[in-house]
């Protein structure tokens, strides 16, 4: 006989293990809260689907318990999901390691997967609010009561509201008694105490951003930081934010440290600086970083390492020089918070994996409960790692979830 398998949410890593469960001969239903499944997929690298990175830096994830999404990542490798999309006849192509639909369309992806659930035969139901989910396995929905023989929870996190993220998977498996971390924005904008940032806004240029938490370096990144007139943002700034949201939650005292030079190192531009003094003594101070740096920040940094703009170059000193340079290899900012849940990208924090079997994505608490996708306490950085997590941890689950006996 059949499982019947019932998945609550539609999004990537749901649609991942409906497939992979009805391929096994599981009778898959797939309980969508929307009115339509895989709206997140939908915007995902500016529209198009970023779906995996072939590199596996060291780090890629993060929550409490690390080595869980490793060991995930290990049984259900990158290559077998390229094999995956490529079965379902998605061309993809690598960009540096990145790799995309050949369409570069996100709606490809979405449509690909879709078109496999249909194939299966797999029921769909939009519209459905899961309100409780028991011991048993029985779900008490908008639509009614359902019992499945195995249920795989994929009800996303609280990130990007706006495509259906609201949560709601967290409160029923915590009241199934699984420990759930306390879910922050991640990947996201970071907002900041000086006042400066309304004159910077706008401002993109390359920098290692470096944050800092109690004065101790805890993680960095290199890339096109952009100012807002509120504080930072930026792929390196979305890459370290996780850090300063779950230190800020916890009223420790977060900074950012912005290297806007770091192609030279600290002595190499102190030598630059120093020498365009004497080849540009004759040029107004306010023009000294013209063609060193963006014309806005130019102007805050020599505001705030005290030289007068309208003094000459040649009037520089040689204290003021290092000043400067101090602050362009390093300016601190204070981060005081980040934007919300509805612009962040994910979230860290979620179930407790340390709850979850790696090995199969089953509950350690209630068996034939599978857990897949961005609801667990795992987190990737930018650069298709959370959408490499979404197929992993949702082909695992189905696997295991659509079997007739474990």
């Amino acid at each position: 006989m059949k499982p019947k398998v019932i998945i609550v949410g539609g999004g990537a890593s749901g649609l991942a293990a409906g497939i992979q469960a009805a391929r096994l001969g599981a009778s898959v239903t797939m309980l969508e809260h929307t009115a339509r499944p895989g709206k997140k997929l939908l915007s995902t690298g500016n529209g198009k689907c970023n779906l995996t990175n072939l590199a596996a830096p060291f780090g890629a994830y993060r929550g409490e318990n690390p080595d869980f999404a490793k060991m995930v990542l290990e049984t259900v490798s990158v290559p077998q999901t390229l094999e995956f999309f490529k079965g379902l006849g998605v061309v993809l192509t690598d960009r540096n390691g990145y790799v995309y639909p050949n369409t570069g369309q996100a709606s490809s992806i979405a449509d690909a997967l879709m078109f496999e659930v249909d194939r299966l035969g797999i029921t769909l139901i939009c519209d459905c609010h899961v309100r409780e989910i028991k011991r048993d396995l029985t779900l008490i929905t908008s639509n009614g009561k359902m019992k499945g023989d195995a249920v795989i929870l994929a009800a996303g996190s609280m990130a990007a509201s706006k495509t259906g993220s609201d949560g709601s998977g967290y409160e029923l498996a915590a009241a199934l008694g699984h420990t759930v971390i306390k879910p922050l924005p991640a990947l996201v904008q970071l907002k900041c105490r000086e006042k400066w940032y309304k004159q910077a806004a706008g401002v993109r240029t390359e920098a290692l951003v470096t944050l800092k938490i109690n004065g101790k370096a805890v993680a960095e990144d290199r890339g096109e930081l952009q100012f807002t007139d509120y504080g930072i943002s930026g792929i390196p700034v979305f890459q370290v934010s996780r850090f300063a949201c779950r230190a800020l939650d916890k009223g420790q005292t977060v900074t950012a440290e912005l290297d806007l030079l770091p192609s030279l190192d600290y002595k190499a531009a102190e030598e630059l600086l120093a020498d365009r003094v004497k080849r540009f003594a004759y040029r107004p101070a306010e023009e000294f970083l013209n063609g060193v740096l963006n014309q806005k920040l130019a102007r805050i940094l020599l505001n705030e390492t005290g030289i007068a703009k309208m003094s000459k170059t040649g009037e520089i000193k040689p204290a003021q020089i290092k000043k400067l340079t101090a602050a362009i290899k390093g300016l601190e900012t204070a981060v005081v918070s980040s934007n919300s849940f509805d612009q962040a990208q994910v979230c860290s924090g979620g179930v407790d994996t340390r709850e979850v079997d790696p090995c199969t994505m089953e509950s350690k608490l209630i068996k034939r409960l599978y857990f897949a996708g961005e609801i667990l306490d795992v987190d990737g950085i930018c650069g298709g790692y959370n959408l490499q997590w979404a197929w992993s941890s949702g082909i695992l689950a189905g696997t295991y979830a659509g079997r007739e006996n474990i």
